[in-house]
C-alpha cells in the first residue's frame, strides 16, 4: 500500500521552542513519532516531511501523485499566501485533510483565509498536536472506502 504523506510547512521545525504558549511543547521529532506509531496501528506507511521552502512542499504534493494514499497538510503559513500548494492539492487524487495546531480563527484576521481549504476533505483546528492523530485516523476511514 501507498503510504501517507504527512507535510509540514514553514517553522515547523520550531515546534516546542517557538511560541510553546500558542503551538505547545511536543517537537516535531514527536509529533512523527506518535504519527508512525499509529499509522503502524492502522495498517499504513508514512512519508513525514517538513520545509521551509513553499516549492520543496509543491514538489512532495507531486510526488504524492504517484506515490501517496492520502496527505495530511499542515502548511503553516503557506495556507494564507500559496495558490501553488493550492494548485498542487487540486492535482492529487487521493484524500487531503488540513491540520493546524492552533486555532486559527481565534487569531490574527489573515489567518482566516485558507486556499488548501479549497480542496481539503477536513480541515482540522485547534486541537493541538492531536490534530494530526486524528487526521491519521480519518484518512485511514476515506482509505478503508
Amino acid at each position: 500500500m501507498k503510504p501517507i504523506f504527512v507535510l509540514n510547512g514553514p517553522n515547523l521545525n520550531l515546534l516546542g521552542k517557538r511560541e510553546p504558549e500558542i503551538y505547545g511543547a511536543e517537537t516535531l521529532a514527536d509529533v512523527e513519532r506518535d504519527c508512525v506509531a499509529l499509522a503502524a496501528e492502522l495498517g499504513h506507511s508514512l512519508r513525514f516531511l517538513q520545509s521551509n521552502w513553499e516549492g520543496q512542499i509543491v514538489d512532495w504534493v507531486h510526488e504524492a501523485r504517484d506515490e501517496g494514499a492520502a496527505i495530511v497538510i499542515n502548511p503553516a503559513a503557506l495556507t494564507h499566501t500559496s495558490v501553488a500548494v493550492l494548485d498542487a492539492l487540486n492535482a492529487f487524487d487521493g484524500p487531503v485533510i488540513e491540520v493546524h495546531i492552533s486555532n486559527v480563527h481565534k487569531r490574527e484576521a489573515f489567518r482566516h483565509h485558507s486556499y488548501v481549504s479549497l480542496r481539503a476533505d477536513g480541515v482540522i483546528a485547534g486541537l493541538g498536536t492531536e490534530g494530526y492523530r486524528l487526521a491519521l485516523r480519518r484518512v485511514a476511514t476515506l482509505l478503508a472506502g
